[in-house]
């Protein structure tokens, strides 16, 4: 009786001498790997450098060959693009009520990834937008602060203005970003950082949209990998987080697989 698995999948699985094993490699649960039917996107170069399968074979609709044309932009990228503008959308301000219920419907899956998908879409579910504004404010707005200062300056140096703010703006007059109108923000802060990521993965920033995944690697290298961890970490545990605690959850997840995928080869 057939598996039911995609060709990729069934050869990364022999390379590897087994589920257990190709699960054990990836550090993951045996039956997560059982249930899968294909390598799930945000999976595919750990699968790889584990099994020693190319990307190509493991996901071709995702990765094809060398001279076959792809009819749509690289899902991988789409799929991190997304993640970054929904975290962008989260951190630059409370969620509304139509919001709320397009993630109350989202789900998740048996990934890591999925996981923190669905304990978002069960928060969301859980409240309403009026909480959740005052939650926001509490975590990041405050009576003169908020519980957690989102900027890479203060995470790095311990103060504001710093030297990350001004190593970010060059890099943003370079890539052609401009400030947004109206926005007292320092650029650093998260939610803008986390924008910029989308922005560079679709394409629409720098001189070469071809090169977009070249540049988010990066660009989140430089900006976003010394300190996002450290804050994902503090807004899951944050006194006053709870729905933004799956937030929290989310971006821990999210920047750890773009962490370890930024250390793969290209």
């Amino acid at each position: 009786m057939s598996s039911g698995r995609e060709p990729g999948l069934e050869e990364a699985i022999r390379a590897c001498g087994g589920v257990s094993e190709l699960a054990r490699r990836l550090g993951i649960s045996q039956p997560s790997v059982s249930h899968w039917q294909r390598v799930p996107a945000e999976r595919v170069l750990m699968v790889e450098q584990a099994s020693g399968v190319a990307r190509t074979i493991l996901r071709p609709d995702l990765y094809p060959a060398p001279g076959a044309e792809a009819d749509e932009p690289d899902a991988v990228d789409a799929m991190r693009a997304q993640h970054w503008s929904l975290l962008a959308a989260l951190l630059a301000r409370a969620p509304d009520v139509a919001l709320l219920r397009r993630l109350a419907s989202i789900g998740g899956d048996d990934t890591a990834l999925g996981a923190a998908r669905g304990a978002l879409s069960a928060a969301a579910a859980s409240v309403d937008a009026a909480a959740v504004a005052r939650e926001f404010h509490d975590l990041f707005i405050g009576l003169g602060r908020g519980e957690l200062l989102p900027y890479a300056s203060y995470y790095l140096t311990g103060f504001l203005h710093e030297r990350p703010l001004a190593k970010l703006r060059a890099e943003m007059d370079r890539l052609g970003i401009a400030r947004a109108e109206g926005v007292a923000e320092p650029e650093d802060h998260i939610a803008t950082l986390a924008e910029i990521m989308a922005g560079l993965l679709r394409g629409e920033f720098g001189s070469d949209p071809a090169g977009g995944a070249d540049e988010a690697r990066r660009f989140y290298a430089r900006h976003v990998e010394p300190w996002a961890a450290k804050f994902f970490s503090d807004l899951e545990a944050a006194e006053h987080a709870r729905f933004y605690r799956a937030v929290g959850r989310l971006g821990a997840v999210f920047t750890a697989i773009e962490t370890e995928a930024a250390t793969l080869p290209a």
